[in-house]
């Protein structure tokens, strides 16, 4: 058989067995950071103290590898309820990241015709989740202030009937806190769960987690990736039981590694020098922020997160300005018309964002 008799065999059985929609479908891409200040994707960009490092590395050491974890992670749950702020009575279903517990919410609520709702631009996983339980997705535009469109929110809810609405606090990849009434009104007015999104409360200082007993049907989701732990991807979702009930069912029973039990519960010990890293981070935001409006022609938008949200003129040929010069940013501006010529900026280290203003300032000047 030829190469080419193969290969048109191959993408036929393809056919037959994967999903048309999700052949169409384009993977999350990610790209290679090697070499680069990595400013692209919100991560904390401080280490652990040498001494931690040290003891975290004999807790690693110490764990038993050649074991299953314990699937019920009742020792990592009870410290996530006792630092966290989970309410008294809640308890909470871990994920491996936000993106698992994302998808646990798409499997547990696919009933035939369900429907996703979120306003966009948000999350993309929110979408994409959806898409691959065979859920439909509706996405609600933001205001142009990228705040909540809450008419349309509510008339989106009445006509779709959604089983589950997301709500990014503060919001990927606009930086900003809705509404508190408007999103009180969301909940109220809708019909399935409505999921809060906190991945980056530990910048915003905000939250809803203290309203859970106020809501029968909120979720309040957060990671501690943003915290200073992308690399052991623990999610985790605190709501009434019976909710956490259903999503046990659909959790794969060992999606907690137990290096990642470990190190999660380590630092949750620690919690305090993590807390310490995320002020230092939301006062390095509002002087990059200062520093950036400072740039001719660059139009900053206020940020609650661990990223600034700007718009340039010819947004790819500054990012690809920012490349050339070792800086890797995100430009969001294909993501949706309200981010048209916008680049999402992590706020690093004070000299990775020395690295990016002057980066920036140079590409800005090249273009004038």
């Amino acid at each position: 058989m030829s190469a080419a008799d193969a290969s048109q065999r191959l993408r036929q059985r393809l056919e037959r067995v994967v999903r048309a929609d999700v052949r169409a479908m384009s993977g999350y891409h990610v790209p290679d950071s090697a070499g680069l200040v990595k400013l692209d994707a919100m991560e904390n960009p401080y280490l652990l103290p040498e001494s931690l490092r040290e003891q975290l590395g004999r807790r690693l050491a110490a764990v038993a590898l050649n074991r299953y974890p314990v699937p019920g992670y009742a020792g990592l749950k009870s410290a996530i309820r006792e630092r966290l702020g989970v309410p008294a009575g809640f308890d909470v279903v871990l994920g491996n990241g936000s993106d698992e517990l994302i998808t646990m919410l798409s499997v547990a609520t696919a009933t035939a015709g369900a429907c996703v709702l979120a306003p966009v631009p948000s999350f993309v996983m929110y979408e994409m989740s959806a898409r691959f339980a065979g859920s439909r997705f509706v996405g609600v535009a933001l205001a142009p202030d990228f705040g909540l469109d809450l008419p349309a929110m509510l008339a989106a809810i009445e006509r779709h009937d959604p089983a589950v609405v997301y709500l990014a606090y503060p919001n990927n990849p606009t930086g900003n806190l809705f509404d508190d009434v408007a999103i009180e009104a969301v909940v109220r007015a809708a019909p399935g769960v409505v999921v809060l999104d906190e991945a980056y409360h530990p910048f915003a200082r905000r939250s809803w987690m203290h309203r859970l007993p106020e809501f029968e049907n909120l979720i309040v989701m957060r990671t501690v990736s943003k915290l200073g732990l992308a690399g052991i991807r623990l999610g985790y979702a605190a709501a009434a039981g019976p909710w956490l009930d259903e999503l046990e069912k659909v959790r794969p029973p060992y999606n907690v590694s137990v290096l990642d039990e470990a190190a999660a519960a380590f630092a949750l010990e620690h919690l305090e020098v993590f807390d310490a890293q995320a002020q230092t981070i939301r006062a390095d935001r509002e002087t990059l922020a200062a520093r950036l409006s400072a740039l001719p022609g660059v139009e900053v938008f206020p940020s609650q997160a661990n990223f600034v949200l700007v718009r340039v003129a010819d947004a790819p040929a500054v990012w690809k300005g920012l490349l050339e010069r070792g800086v890797l940013v995100k430009d969001v501006g294909r993501m949706h018309g309200l981010l048209a010529g916008c680049l999402r900026l992590t706020v690093g280290t004070a000299a990775e964002c020395d690295r990016l203003v002057a980066a920036l300032g140079q590409v800005l000047a090249s273009r004038s």
